[in-house]
C-alpha cells in the first residue's frame, strides 16, 4: 500500500496525487477526466472508465487436445459462468463434428450466447445479453415459479398416474439450470466490475446472496425431478398417498413463504420458516416408517419421494438462513 498525504489547494479543495506507475499503465494524460466512486465500506474507487462501458473478456480455448464432448461442454459453461463475453474455439486443423455439437448444445442452454463466427478451424461465441436487462430478482422469481410448477405436477402425476408429465418436468429442469447459470454468471461479473453493480442497483453482498439462493432453488428443482422419476407404476393406497400429498403441500407452503420472506425482507418470517421445517421432517419420517409394510418396490419409491420432500424443506431452511444473514 502506498501512503499519500492529503493536501489543500485553493483554500477549499482537498487533493491527493496519483501513483505515477498507475497513471502510465492506464494511459492517463493531462486534463483527462477520471471517475471517483464511493464504495459501501467508505473507500474510493478511481477509474478512467467514465462511460461505464467495459471491454468484454475473451476466453481462448484450443480444442486440439480435447477429445471428450462433455468435457468441452463443461469448459464452455465454466467460461460462461466466469463472465467471459466472447469464447474463441480454435484448432490447427479442421474442427471435428463433436466440437460443433457441443457448441450447439451450449448455445441452446446458455442464455444470450450465440455463434457469431464459424469457420474450418475457428468458432466464436459471443454474449448478446445486457446484464442490466436481466436483474437478479426477475431471474429468482422465474426460477421459483418453474420449480414450484415442477413439484406440483410431480404430485399430480402421482395422484392421477399421469406418467406423461414426467418428461416435461425433466425438460423444465433444464430451464432452471439455464437461469441458475445466468445468476452465477452475473454474480461473477458484479464481483469483477463495481460499475456494473451500481448500474444494476445491487450490492456485491446481495449478488452473492442471490447466487446462493439460486443454487438452493436449483437443488429443489432436482428433487422435483427425483420425485417424478420415482412415481410407482402401481397405484398407491389412499392411506399412503394422502400423507405424501399433505407433506408435499407443506413443503410448497414453506418454499413459497421463504421466497416471500426474501423479497419482503421479513426476518421474523424467515425464522418462523426454519421452525416449520422440523414438523415437515417428522412427517416425512412417518411416511417412510409406515410404508415399510408394503412390497419392496413401493417401499423403495415412496421412500425416495418422502426423502425428496424432506430435502426440499431442508433447502428452504437454508434459503431462510441466507435471508436472515443478509438482513442482519
Amino acid at each position: 500500500m502506498e501512503i499519500r498525504k492529503v493536501q489543500m489547494t485553493g483554500g477549499s479543495s482537498y487533493v491527493i496525487s496519483l501513483p505515477k506507475e498507475w497513471v502510465k499503465n492506464m494511459g492517463i494524460k493531462k486534463n483527462d477526466s477520471l471517475g471517483v466512486i464511493t464504495q459501501p465500506d467508505g473507500t474510493l474507487l478511481i477509474t478512467n472508465n467514465i462511460s461505464g462501458k467495459k471491454e468484454g473478456k475473451i476466453k481462448e480455448i484450443n480444442i486440439d487436445k480435447i477429445e471428450d464432448s462433455y468435457f468441452l461442454f463443461r469448459l464452455l459453461v465454466g467460461a460462461y459462468i466466469s463472465g467471459y463475453s466472447t469464447i474463441r474455439l480454435t484448432s490447427n486443423k479442421e474442427i471435428p463434428f463433436f466440437v460443433r455439437a457441443a457448441v450447439r448444445k451450449f448455445t441452446k442452454l446458455a442464455i444470450g450466447q450465440e455463434v457469431v463466427e464459424e469457420g474450418d478451424n475457428v468458432i466464436v461465441v459471443k454474449d448478446l445479453i445486457d446484464p442490466t436487462e436481466m436483474p437478479f430478482t426477475t431471474t429468482i422469481k422465474r426460477m421459483h415459479v418453474i420449480v414450484k410448477g415442477m413439484h406440483m405436477d410431480a404430485m399430480r402425476a402421482l395422484m392421477y398416474r399421469e406418467y406423461g408429465i414426467v418428461k416435461d418436468i425433466i425438460k423444465r429442469d433444464e430451464d432452471v439450470d439455464r437461469l441458475h447459470w445466468l445468476v452465477m454468471r452475473q454474480q461473477n461479473m458484479v464481483l469483477m466490475d463495481t460499475l456494473l453493480a451500481k448500474k444494476m442497483g445491487i450490492s456485491v453482498n446481495m449478488a452473492v446472496t442471490y447466487a446462493m439462493i439460486s443454487k438452493v432453488i436449483e437443488r429443489i428443482g432436482d428433487h422435483a425431478v427425483r420425485i417424478a422419476k420415482n412415481i410407482p407404476k402401481k397405484e398407491l393406497k389412499k392411506d399412503i398417498q394422502s400423507p405424501i400429498i399433505y407433506a408435499s403441500e407443506m413443503s410448497m407452503s414453506i418454499f413459497n413463504k421463504s421466497i416471500q420472506a426474501l423479497f419482503e425482507e421479513d426476518i421474523k418470517s424467515a425464522n418462523d420458516i426454519i421452525e416449520m421445517v422440523a414438523n415437515l421432517e417428522e412427517k416425512c419420517k412417518e411416511i417412510s416408517r409406515e410404508v415399510l409394510s408394503e412390497n419392496s418396490e413401493i417401499s423403495l419409491h415412496v421412500g425416495y419421494i418422502a426423502d425428496s420432500i424432506r430435502r426440499t424443506g431442508d433447502y428452504c431452511a437454508d434459503l431462510s438462513e441466507y435471508v436472515i444473514n443478509h438482513l442482519i
